[in-house]
């Protein structure tokens, strides 16, 4: 099943198109710092996560010359991502830690920034810019329940952290904890979270790629699945990459989906997460309009996986928009335009 999921996907340059585009919507900004400036650390050390185990994290340490003037901006990079960018914050800011992860493609810092006074503190992470992650990014604010925060500046890309428990954490320490019902309720999100990830194409969904957000509504625990990479926002060519029971790191849910929910549960929990996306979809039109006209002309991915997908995504729905489609915006559009139809035309009240 690994072999589904490329082990190097390259990364793609922002168009002006979609420079225009995140300009316009405030995400696009000067910041103070970029990704190449936080390379130049001199040492580091390794990591270990709660159970004593590595991380994968490496914590870096820069030369005194260095070091003041990178925290202060990224102090300012804080107060740009959550506040109105004044330096009037800063006094009352302290960078405890600079990490970084050489796992993966994005290849992330993780920057811990503490509040003094009263000791809270946040992370945030800077990447190195790339159209396909900020297309993915893009979709889940428009598309998902979750609105995320980010800013795009040359080739430096700054992200908010998403809290919750990771999801190979949460199924290796936590789910035979959960009661019957949690259980239940588990299973019927990862069902939705599947859907929402295959209509809008966000692949490699492994559990270390989501959390599991936990949230007490009166007597009971709410759970929700959220997305925290999306490096891999339609790439692939194979069609089981964007649906996360087919990544055996999922085995665990899947199979507790199969044994908790009967097939038309299932099938009740589908059709409402494409209701929903649909409705989402409509609501925001214009800018989704929009983001989809630089994905059409964007080449975010190789034309052998945009064939394939397209196949495939076309013997599975009988749509000729997937036929005509040749980049993988145009595939995007054809799947987000596919749901909405459908919605329309089975909503008697519209």
């Amino acid at each position: 099943m690994q072999k589904l999921i490329s082990k190097k996907k390259p990364t793609y340059p922002i168009t002006e198109t979609l420079s225009s585009y995140l300009t316009k919507y405030a995400r696009n900004i000067k910041i103070p710092i970029f990704y190449d400036d936080l390379l130049r650390y001199q040492g580091s050390i390794t990591v270990y996560d709660k159970h004593g185990e590595d991380s994968l994290w490496i914590q870096v340490y820069y030369s005194e010359y260095e070091r003041v003037d990178i925290e202060h901006s990224l102090k300012l990079v804080y107060s740009i991502l959550h506040s109105d960018g004044s330096d009037s914050l800063l006094p009352y800011l302290n960078i405890d830690s600079i990490d970084y992860c050489t796992f993966g493609n994005s290849k992330p810092f993780r920057i811990k920034v503490r509040n003094i006074l009263n000791d809270n503190y946040v992370f945030f992470y800077i990447k190195k810019a790339d159209a396909s992650r900020i297309y993915g990014l893009e979709l889940e604010h428009i598309l998902s329940p979750n609105h995320i925060n980010f800013l795009v500046h040359g080739n430096s890309l700054i992200e908010e952290h998403i809290s919750g428990i990771p999801g190979d954490d949460f199924i290796e320490h936590h789910l035979n904890k959960c009661s019957d019902q949690d259980k239940r309720e588990i299973a019927k999100e990862f069902v939705k979270f599947n859907e929402r990830c295959f209509v809008r194409l966000l692949g490699d969904m492994r559990s270390y790629n989501y959390v599991m957000v936990l949230v007490n509504d009166f007597d009971r625990i709410q759970y929700r699945i959220r997305a925290i990479d999306f490096d891999q926002q339609s790439y692939e060519g194979n069609v089981r990459v964007y649906r996360p029971q087919f990544l055996k790191e999922n085995n665990v849910l899947v199979t507790l989906v199969s044994e908790v929910l009967k097939k038309p549960s299932i099938e009740q929990y589908k059709r409402e997460e494409r209701s929903l996306l649909a409705k989402r979809a409509t609501s925001e039109k214009d800018r989704l309009n929009e983001l989809l006209v630089c994905m059409r002309e964007d080449e975010i991915s190789q034309p052998e996986k945009i064939k394939e997908l397209k196949k495939a995504l076309l013997e599975l729905t009988g749509d000729v928009n997937f036929k005509k489609a040749k980049k993988m915006g145009e595939i995007v559009d054809a799947a987000l335009d596919f749901i909405v139809r459908n919605y329309q035309n089975e909503n008697p009240f519209l």
